[in-house]
Formats: C-alpha cells, structure tokens, sequence
C-alpha cells in the first residue's frame, strides 16, 4: 500500500516547516491535546516517515492540519518534529499560519486575526499582507513561567554549570556564559550538538518538570544557550537545540516565550517590553511581554513573538509499505 501525503513546505527564519494538508491520519473529534495523544500512541509512524531520513533530515520540523474542537478556532495543528510530537511550537506556527493563508487552505473569519487550537491550547495571532502574500505573523502564545532558578548540575566533560528551566509551551534549560561556559562564540556547532543532550539529561534527572495545569505536558525537551547578541538592533542570542542532532535555525518562538519568563522573572524584563532576539544564522524575531498572569500558583506571562515566513514548495510524499525504510531513520 502506498500512503500518500500532501505538504506544503516553508521555513520560518530559517528552520523548515513541512505542513501536512492531505492525507494525515482520520483522528476522533476530541480536542487536540487528545488528538495528541492518540497520535503518539497510534500513528506515530507518520511523523517518523516525514520528518526522519530519507523524506526529511535531523533539524526537519512540521505540522498537521485537523478540524479545530474549538469554535472560537479557525484551525487545528499537531506539532510534529524529530523529536516528538510537541505542545507547542512557535516557528511552526509562524510558518503553518504564513503556507494556509497563502494557500488559501484557511479563509479567517476576521481579516489579520487567525486563532488555532494548539495541544497547549489556543493561540491568538494577528498577522500583516501585502497582496496575498504574508509579511509577518505574531502568535500570542501560552502562558510562560520560570520554573527553577540557580539549579546546579554535573554535565560530563563541561563540569559544574548553573541553569534555570523554563517553560514557554515547551521546557527548556537556559544556560548563560559562567565559569564553565565561555558563551557562543568559543562553542562550535558540533560542540553545541556533544553536549546539549548531556545538559537535557543532567537537567531532567534534577527536575523533573510536569506543568502545573496539564500533566501531559511534561520532560525537558529543549536546550538553550544564550549569549550576548552580534545585531545591533537584538537584544540576545540564542542557539536551542533539540531532539538528537537538531539546532534551531530560527531564534525559536517557544524558547523566546521561554527566555522571556526567565528575564521578567529575574525582573530584567517588565509587561510592555520589546525583546528583540537573534538566532544562531541571524535571524530575528520581535517579542513583547503582553501581560502577566498565573499558571495554577505559578507567577506567569503573556508572551508574543513575531516572525517572516517564506513558502517555498509543493510536496506530494510517498510513504510505501515495500520500502523498508517507510518509516525513515537516524544515524546516531
């Protein structure tokens, strides 16, 4: 049998967006955070085939198209990338919102605001044209929170390093330049790529993280290190790092959703501020505290980022049952 799938593809400041508009497994009229779930349990296979070798590659991310739950939705996306199927992912939507307005695969019911139904929840967006092009895209994104503050952890080869952990629809250890860590520019790519994976462990094995309102969101997932910006106009960098081998190229909306809390935490950060932050390529997204909030008994945000999306190709993806590699690979 041959499983045929029909994707538009993007990328979002630089990291790949493949949108899945035809041929996604048929999935219960549940919300998404269930459709998550099943997904998971049950069609896995399907994010594997397009996101691993030989149909994608180590930093391949997309999403899934589905029927919103949720009237006050236009849309409903699955988050799928070579490490999971996430809650959340900001550069996804970005990009998901950029291919179906352009596509003309959603018409909104309210010119320049669109509202999907993520796994972590509703997420507002307004965004600008110019024809019927898309300029930009603005997600107000969940609720973020600093988890743990000045956590100390043990990484094998690097030594003692001082972190914090903090969710923006994803979790994510923060690591900033100390006495272990000289920042960015002393660490290359492949570096980036040895140790994050020993810093995700070290940091899981200390904390555990499960969200306040939603077990189902749970684990640290996401590495990032931060540094001083090289654009005038930034105001951090970052490089993030996910799954096996993967490095955002993008400055990472959840991440930025993330840093955010972190900051404002550390009071760095206060509602109305601008948070310009750049990627490891150089690229940008514009961010703002929109407001603060709470998570169960959580102090929280309301994080915005903004970002450009380009559209650059058709897809039509076979899945054969034949192929012995219908379900993709990863060199390790």
């Amino acid at each position: 049998m041959r499983h045929t799938f029909f994707c538009v593809d993007a990328h979002t400041c630089g990291n790949p967006v493949r949108v899945v508009a035809g041929g996604a497994p048929q999935l219960p009229a549940v919300s998404m955070a269930e459709k998550r779930e099943i997904f998971q349990r049950d069609h896995d296979w399907v994010r594997q085939s397009l996101m691993f070798e030989p149909r994608g590659h180590d930093v391949m991310s997309g999403t899934i198209l589905y029927p919103p739950s949720r009237e006050d939705c236009d849309i409903g996306v699955l988050f799928i990338e070579v490490s999971g199927c996430l809650p959340m992912c900001g550069h996804g939507t970005i990009g998901t919102v950029t291919a179906v307005l352009e596509e003309g695969l959603v018409v909104p019911k309210v010119p320049g605001r669109i509202a999907i139904e993520a796994p972590a929840g509703k997420v507002e967006i307004e965004y600008t044209q110019t024809g019927n092009l898309v300029d930009q895209v603005r997600l107000f994104n969940v609720p973020a929170y600093l988890h743990a503050r000045d956590v100390t952890i043990e990484v094998p080869t690097l030594g003692r390093l001082t972190v914090d952990l903090s969710y923006g629809g994803n979790y994510y250890v923060i690591i900033e330049p100390q006495e272990n860590w000289a920042g960015l520019d002393t660490m290359p790519v492949a570096e980036i790529m040895r140790l994050s994976p020993l810093v995700r462990a070290a940091a899981q094995k200390a904390l555990r993280p499960v969200h306040p309102t939603d077990p189902r969101i749970q684990g640290v997932s996401h590495v990032m290190w931060c540094d001083a910006p090289k654009a005038p106009e930034a105001d951090a960098r970052n490089a993030v790092f996910y799954g096996e081998k993967a490095i955002d190229r993008s400055p990472c909306g959840t991440g930025s959703s993330a840093r955010m809390a972190q900051l404002h935490a550390r009071g760095k950060l206060k509602v109305g501020d601008r948070f310009v932050h750049e990627s490891i390529i150089g690229t940008m997204f514009d961010c703002r505290i929109e407001g603060e909030t709470m998570i169960g008994k959580q102090d929280a945000i309301l994080p915005s980022v903004a970002g450009w999306a380009r559209v650059i190709g058709h897809n039509t993806i076979f899945v054969d049952d034949r192929d012995p590699l219908m379900h993709g690979f990863q060199l390790r």
